[in-house]
């Protein structure tokens, strides 16, 4: 889940790269770095390789590399989520290999030969580093990256791109790759396979790119290449050519140029703290832009994206072919599918399961042709969520639909249908305007499959359109709770355990905000379903363990307000989303919050966002970094 950006260019390119280290920081900010083939004084001559690394963000980056005179017309970066070796300068990446018999360390004279940054994880790196430990050498690093740099040096013989080739063929696992050689000073050959990399043509194709996502390169080109499993591209000033999986020469016409408008990922925060506040106060406005021109409910709503001005796969024939749903997805993206379950089974009459993507694909499951595989991933590039969809379709399951965010990812190239929620880029680690508008398009989903299998009449179908209609509205009036939200949040900010209850559709709701509060908070919180409390949960309430509770009015009210009455006995203290008319009040140990209206199917919406809101601020409280908590990074796209 790192994030690259290299370029070949007869400018300066460091700027660039840089810039475009700060867009994918997103991607992992436990260290960042950029080598380049350096120039001499006058800017002329390449002076052999020079790189700076740093623990620190890539804001500090860009001052040591003016610090430093970094220069080049051609060059690699990379910002790093740490998976082998801590997150340490020496296990920054670019990767250097200075050939057999050198140390790193002690000999520091010593040229550097390749230079190399990698997004992935290489699963045979010590087989590797054995044998190339064995022909001399010396590894500074504890990252399976370093065996890759020194295997192109073990492979090169005069041909950058030779060397790369067949490098590849020896690594097994996911890998992006970016490479330079000391000896060939106008090159940078990539490859890719299971890790996201796109090329960038510059204008008039004087200057070439390549990054983990074209946001890397906003502002610099719109000319985007998406390379395909397996690829290999060799990037010099005013040329490129790509090869494929096979070794076979690639024409243009087979990874054709688009042109994409991507967003910068440095927008202004305006009045906002931080990206995460801001983009729950954007949630009305992504509602609307997800459900903007919907008309109606049309199989075409789903309608594959035709490449090249062809059509694509029509939902319409997929709907009347399936006769059940399996939905693959992680994290947030998980829970949303938990809660799509329930209005696909409620309202469609079609069997649906939900796997964690991480999962799925390693266990034996039954597979069934006329299943739907539905995934759904904000940035549509998350491995195991793609690794799990190329299982299903290995198992013989072709109809595939994905909820995505990103019209361009790879989850959206690789499935039948598509749905494309326009939440906007999303830059705040923990998701949530990208979780209301993925619940918006399975709800539309639902709808649709409702539709073909005649379980939707003409009437329903208006009262649901109306209501979704409304959802923006009604979503600034639950934004309006947001000073009775902070005063939970100072109590919150003093535990270090809480624990989250909900019944029905709104069990992954609370699941939800169980993983909010502990993604950016650090709090330990768990979410159970509120029936199963007497099976184990009670046992660690007490006073000091707040209790959430997702209390709608719906059919299951009597039975939670049981279970709150549990709580409140062994002097635990009840937080409540209560809807209205729900006749829950605020006593002793009893805090409630009442959501300006009921809204039936739609609540899980509008609740989960008291959730967001309490975990956003009692991160603030605890003084956390809200928008890059620890450990974590905002596309997984390592398995």
């Amino acid at each position: 889940m790192c994030g690259i950006v290299a370029a070949v260019s007869f400018r300066d390119i460091v700027p660039v790269l840089v810039q475009g280290l700060q867009r994918l920081e997103y991607r992992g900010y436990d260290s960042c770095g950029v080598a380049v083939q350096a120039l001499d004084a006058q800017g002329v001559h390449s002076q052999g390789l020079q790189r700076a690394r740093s623990t620190a963000r890539v804001a500090e980056l860009m001052a040591q590399v003016q610090q430093d005179k970094v220069l080049g017309h051609t060059g690699i970066a990379h910002t790093r989520w740490a998976t082998h070796g801590e997150p340490a300068v020496r296990n920054a990446h670019p990767h250097f290999s200075h050939g057999p018999g050198v140390s790193p360390v002690a000999d520091t004279d010593q040229p550097a030969r390749v230079a190399l940054v990698h997004n992935g994880i290489i699963e045979n790196y010590e087989a590797l580093r054995a044998e190339l430990q064995s022909k001399g050498y010396v590894f500074a690093s504890q990252t399976d990256t370093e065996v890759i740099a020194h295997l192109v040096d073990s492979l090169y013989g005069g041909d950058l791109f030779e060397a790369v080739q067949a490098a590849t063929q020896r690594l097994h696992g996911a890998f992006a790759i970016a490479v330079m050689h000391k000896d060939e000073p106008q090159r940078v050959v990539g490859s890719r396979a299971g890790s996201p990399l796109i090329l960038g043509v510059g204008q008039d194709g004087a200057e070439h790119f390549l990054a983990s996502d074209a946001m890397a390169l906003a502002g610099v080109t719109d000319q985007i290449v998406y390379l395909e499993e397996g690829d290999i591209v060799d990037l010099q000033p005013g040329r490129y050519w790509l090869v494929g999986k096979g070794g076979e020469r690639l024409a243009p016409e087979q990874r054709p140029v688009r042109t994409v408008h991507a967003h910068s990922g440095a927008a202004e925060l305006g009045p906002y703290r931080h990206y995460m506040q801001k983009e729950i106060f954007e949630q009305p406005r992504a509602i609307a832009d997800t459900l903007e021109g919907v008309q109606a409910i049309v199989p075409e709503l789903f309608d594959g994206a035709g490449s090249d001005g062809k059509a694509g796969t029509s939902a319409w024939r997929v709907f009347k072919e399936i006769d059940r749903v399996l939905i693959l997805a992680c994290g947030t993206s998980y829970y949303s599918g938990c809660t799509a379950k329930y209005w696909i089974e409620a309202l469609a009459g079609l069997p649906c399961s939900v796997e964690v993507a991480s999962e799925y694909r390693y266990r034996t499951s039954v597979p069934h042709p006329k299943t739907l595989v539905v995934t759904i991933s904000q940035s549509g590039e998350t491995a195991d969520t793609l690794a799990a969809l190329r299982h299903a379709q290995s198992l013989g399951m072709k109809h595939t639909l994905t909820v995505c965010n990103v019209a361009t990812s790879a989850m959206v190239r690789e499935c039948e249908l598509a749905y494309i929620t326009r939440a906007g880029v999303e830059i705040g680690v923990a998701s949530t305007k990208a979780f209301t508008t993925q619940l918006a398009g399975l709800f539309l989903l639902t709808l649709a499959l409702a539709q073909s299998q005649g379980r939707l009449s003409e009437e329903k179908e208006q009262q649901y359109l109306a209501a979704m209609r409304h959802l923006p509205v009604a979503l600034q009036s639950v934004l309006a709770l947001e000073p009775q939200v902070i005063s939970w949040s100072e109590d919150f900010a003093k535990r270090e355990n809480a624990l989250f209850l909900g019944r029905g559709i709104h069990y992954p709701i609370a699941l939800e905000g169980a993983l909010k509060l502990k993604e950016i908070s650090y709090i330990h919180a768990e979410a159970y379903p509120a029936g199963e409390l007497k099976h184990g949960p009670l046992a660690l309430v007490d006073s000091a363990m707040p209790v959430v509770t997702v209390a709608p009015n719906d059919e299951l009210l009597e039975k939670l307000k049981s279970n709150m009455q549990e709580v409140r006995a062994r002097g635990g203290v009840l937080y409540v989303l209560a809807d209205a008319k729900t006749n829950i009040e605020s006593s002793e140990g009893m805090h409630v919050i009442r959501m300006p209206e009921n809204y039936g199917a739609l609540s899980p919406i509008l609740h989960v966002v008291p959730l967001q809101l309490l975990a956003y601020h009692t991160a603030c409280a605890r003084g956390t970094d809200v928008d890059k908590p620890r450990n974590l990074a905002k596309s997984v796209t390592v398995e």
